[in-house]
């Protein structure tokens, strides 16, 4: 009588495990092979924007939370994406909707600084669009997220340059962005190295700030004061008592937006971007009082979302509900 095989339950239990294990790799390899060839952010919708009109220029401030991100939109279409979020699934996507709805003819990209809360959404950026431009801070980090944007800028062929005090990115235009800080060595801090900009369209002004400090704030102010044409380049003038609209520095934080900063600025409208309920108060208290007693009209993310400005014919208006 033939032998009865009997089964081996430890066995097949090994057999369905491995099986289990071989499904779950080819699932994985085949999400990973799908999101190479079609990228998930290439199927996330545009953000409905209206049509900028001709000869305009917009502003644009994301709430990307306790993080910064700036889109200067120049009249020919292009645009320099200043700053990128902080890389976080939310703040990535919205920051690639809010450029489709934009369809620019151009992008360039500016890191004020090497901190998370301003680069992190950079590497995406360009791979996603490209960029005609990638302008780095002068004291980069030696984090793998960091080194990913440059890897990213390499692989596509985008050029990269160190922005310091009177690089100029210029539009035919007249439109232009003037660096005014910071000096070009010597350099140690990451905030106070921050790149402050100083934009200009029809005599209408504004300064970008990043992280800076009272301290640098004040710095600039006594340089202006001793010569107002100090940080002019060419025909790229920067008239600092002109200016109409400052985004604050460091997230309104109560180290900046000094009483002798504002009072030589004497903007009328002030950006402020943080999030909601951050962990560290901003804006604080103290800015907000200085910016109210200078005569600013302040606009807060966490408070009102994106906030949009409209530069045309030698004026501006904000907006802070501006999607379609």
């Amino acid at each position: 009588m033939p032998a009865v095989k009997r089964k081996n339950p430890h066995r097949e239990a090994q057999v369905r495990k491995a099986l289990m294990v071989a499904l779950m790799i080819l699932i994985f390899a085949a999400f990973a092979l799908a999101e190479y060839l079609f990228p998930f952010r290439t199927l996330l919708p545009a953000t409905k924007l209206p049509a900028r009109a001709a000869g305009s220029a917009r502003l644009h401030f994301l709430d990307v939370g306790q993080a910064d991100c700036t889109i200067v939109e120049f009249p020919d279409g292009d645009v320099l994406v200043i700053d990128a979020g902080d890389g976080s699934w939310e703040s990535r996507n919205k920051i690639i909707r809010y450029l489709k709805g934009l369809a620019p003819t151009a992008v360039s990209l500016l890191v004020t600084h090497a901190d998370a809360d301003h680069y992190g959404g950079m590497t995406e950026l360009l791979q996603c669009f490209g960029a005609d431009a990638l302008y780095l801070p002068v004291l980069g980090e030696d984090a793998a997220e960091y080194r990913a944007i440059l890897r990213a800028a390499e692989e596509i062929g985008c050029p990269t340059q160190t922005v310091t005090r009177y690089d100029v990115i210029a539009r035919p235009s007249g439109a232009y962005l003037n660096c005014i800080s910071p000096y070009s060595a010597g350099e140690t801090d990451h905030n106070e190295s921050s790149a402050t900009l100083f934009f200009s369209y029809e005599g209408v002004n504004a300064v970008f700030c990043g992280d800076v400090s009272a301290e640098r704030e004040g710095k600039l102010a006594r340089e202006y004061a001793l010569d107002e044409t100090l940080f002019d380049r060419g025909e790229y003038v920067v008239r600092l008592d002109e200016t109409d609209i400052l985004k604050t520095a460091h997230h309104g934080s109560g180290g900046s937006s000094s009483e002798e900063w504002l009072g030589l600025l004497g903007a009328e409208t002030a950006i402020v971007s943080c999030g909601r309920g951050n962990f560290y108060g901003h804006p604080a208290g103290s800015a907000l009082k200085r910016l109210s007693e200078s005569g600013c009209e302040i606009y807060r993310t966490d408070e009102l979302g994106d906030v949009v400005i409209v530069v045309a014919d030698g004026k501006y208006t904000v907006y802070t509900d501006y999607t379609e």
